[in-house]
């Protein structure tokens, strides 16, 4: 009898599903902190936008790229937050979402028996992409040092063999909200030239940025800024984060030419565009959508505030201040299997979280806190989680 291929089975079941299929069955008391989005809606001027492209005739097929005039708002996106000029037409690829554009580039750069490097904790995706690709995830934790994250880059070389193609690093960070440094990006570009690897950065949270300067809605400085046009640097993209478009399924690679235009032919037979009426929206969140992302991050760095007072009370919680996206990541003392942790709390106490684990090397004994909910829900969460920390 015909098998399944070894490179689906390959793929571990995602350990946040498996709580997120018991929460689902249990009706609408459970807190849901366990996905990684927000539950504010979408802006009303994003849905009028999507309305009004879909009665302008915007639901047909685009070019496998995207549309040009998404394209084009991108590029004019990368000139004006990051004084990065990008041509539209030839190193930009619109996705039907971040995850696809991740599964683009990495298909573009893994033959069969490659290895991936990841630092880690890290979505699962990236590494099940690298497992689907018939290649190898090697893992890298970074390492926790005076409260904050730093890369452990004698472990990075310790991890490079002749079989190493591809470095990936996720800033801001899902799930640490750890942010590299420019000082951190330099040297990991100058890691991947030195090996000859292709560099991808997962830069989806990018405007969910807490500055020390407490300025509010620039972007982290994107890798971009630093490498030249004929660098191996992918960057990995998304609406649903910073607008609140989870659903829409809309993201985008940016890439070197070569790179760029092969991913455009792969799109073809992956998903041959995303929705024409979505990207219409999309440009007019690029145009339109800095106020509300300003609004937002006040309303999560409140959030992020709140739930660290609360934690950091708690004897055996250690949590380093996230800089970015909407997560924190408490290690707690004595925890082996934070699976199981989160899965108690869920049916004891109806909070849903995500276990460490779920994350690779360097999360057991962590769980994720979503903190991109409404305050009442937060509060209440983290009432029942503390009690039970405390206990």
């Amino acid at each position: 009898m015909p098998e399944v291929a070894s490179s689906a089975l390959a793929v571990p079941h995602s350990r946040i599903r498996e709580i997120a299929d018991i929460a689902m069955g249990m009706g609408d008391g459970v807190l849901r902190l366990y996905f990684g989005e927000s539950n504010l809606p979408t802006p009303d001027f994003l849905k009028r936008a999507a309305q009004k492209a879909m009665a302008d005739g915007f639901t047909y097929y685009t070019e496998n790229a995207g549309l040009p005039s998404t394209r084009r708002m991108l590029a004019r996106y990368y000139e004006d937050k990051h004084k990065v000029a990008i041509d539209p037409t030839s190193e930009i690829v619109v996705t039907a979402s971040g995850v696809q554009a991740l599964h683009l580039g990495i298909r573009c750069v893994l033959n069969p028996g490659d290895e991936a490097i990841v630092l880690t904790p890290a979505w699962q995706n990236q590494m099940s992409i690298a497992e689907m690709c018939n290649a190898t995830a090697k893992m890298v934790a970074l390492r926790c040092e005076s409260g904050r994250y730093r890369v452990d880059f004698d472990a990075l070389e310790a991890a490079v063999s002749p079989r190493t193609r591809l470095l990936v690093y996720t800033s801001p960070s899902n799930p640490l909200g750890w942010v590299a440094s420019v000082e951190e990006q330099q040297k990991l570009l100058d890691f991947a030239r030195r090996h000859n690897l292709w560099l991808l950065a997962d830069e989806v949270y990018e405007r969910l940025w807490y500055p020390a300067d407490g300025t509010l809605g620039k972007p982290v400085p994107s890798i971009l800024r630093l490498c030249t046009r004929e660098d191996a640097v992918l960057v990995v993209q998304s609406f649903s984060k910073s607008y609140c478009m989870t659903g829409w399924r809309v993201g985008w690679l940016v890439a070197r030419k070569d790179l760029a235009g092969r991913a455009t032919k792969l799109n073809e037979f992956m998903v041959s565009c995303a929705p024409a009426f979505a990207q219409r929206a999309s440009e007019t969140a690029l145009e339109w959508g800095d106020d509300t992302v300003r609004k937002m991050l006040a309303l999560y760095k409140s959030n992020r505030d709140f739930c660290l007072q609360a934690l950091r009370k708690v004897k055996g919680v250690t949590v380093p201040e996230a800089e970015g996206a909407f997560y924190l990541f408490p290690r707690i003392d004595g925890m082996k299997d934070s699976f199981e942790f989160c899965k108690r709390l869920l049916l004891d106490m109806n909070v849903g979280l995500a276990p460490g684990v779920a994350f690779g090397e360097g999360g057991e004994g962590s769980i994720r806190i979503c903190y991109a909910v409404d305050r009442p829900i937060l509060e209440e969460a983290m009432s029942r989680l503390v009690s039970v920390l405390r206990s």
